[in-house]
């Protein structure tokens, strides 16, 4: 079994992320992996609403970092490599895919969301916050997007969640320690393997405005590179991307 943080099991919480903060904001440093069988307020990325319903995994990983923030939040391309680990061990390679920046798709239905939050410590360093998302048993119908579970997929029953976790960290631990020793473009070339719509076209909806185009791949950073209809090149950093109408 791979060396991972330890793991804080509760029955419910508010949100997995939101114990992280709490207690972040109270001086804790982790790293420690936060669970629950239900969130009653979990969140999604911009806000959403995630739901967990029991059967399925919640789980935040508390931990704190030198690097800076832009640097950071590169471990939220390290938790979608972890969890779509998590689905290959379920469903078998290569039926999970990865849609920009961080969402695992099953079949072209999102079944796994991170969110990953940060803020300072009075050390100066950053508190981090990875939170995973994962539709084992049950997948939300009440979305704007299709939704899928695991157990969708199977033949039998998906793993508990406390296993799927095991796996999950595990995982996550073997990515991050990449990460840590080559680079971001280690973890690049994992998530462009793994990739769904790469040379398609695609929308990115972004906070002010509406782009259209293909999808070319990663920059060093992160950012999705969307060559427009017009022959320009738009880097996207934050937003929503949508392929085929989905």
């Amino acid at each position: 079994m791979s060396v991972h943080p330890p793991i804080e099991a509760y029955d419910e919480l508010d949100s997995t992320n939101a114990e992280a903060r709490r207690r972040a904001d109270a001086g804790e440093a982790g790293p420690v992996w936060i669970t629950a069988e239900v969130q009653t307020a979990g969140r999604g990325r911009r806000g959403r609403a995630w739901s967990t319903q029991r059967g399925n995994l919640a789980a935040t990983l508390l931990t704190t970092t030198d690097r800076p923030a832009a640097e950071a939040a590169q471990l939220s391309f390290v938790a979608a490599l972890a969890a779509c680990d998590l689905a290959d061990a379920c469903l078998g390679p290569g039926v999970a895919r990865l849609k920009w920046p961080n969402d695992v798709m099953i079949h072209g239905r999102k079944a796994v969301g991170i969110l990953v939050e940060s803020g300072s410590r009075p050390d100066g360093r950053l508190w981090l916050a990875v939170g995973v998302g994962v539709n084992l048993a049950h997948a939300p119908s009440d979305v704007e997007r299709p939704a899928a579970s695991f157990a969708d997929h199977m033949s039998g029953p998906p793993p508990r969640p406390r296993e799927a976790l095991e796996v999950l960290a595990g995982a996550f631990e073997r990515w991050r320690g990449a990460w840590s020793v080559q680079g971001f473009p280690a973890i690049a070339a994992g998530w462009s393997q793994r990739a769904t719509g790469i040379g398609e076209r695609c929308e990115a909806r972004l906070p002010n405005r509406t782009v259209a185009g293909v999808a070319e791949g990663l920059d060093p950073d992160g950012a999705l590179r969307l060559r427009l209809d017009d022959g320009g090149l738009e880097r996207i950093t934050a937003g929503d991307v949508f392929f085929g109408g989905a």
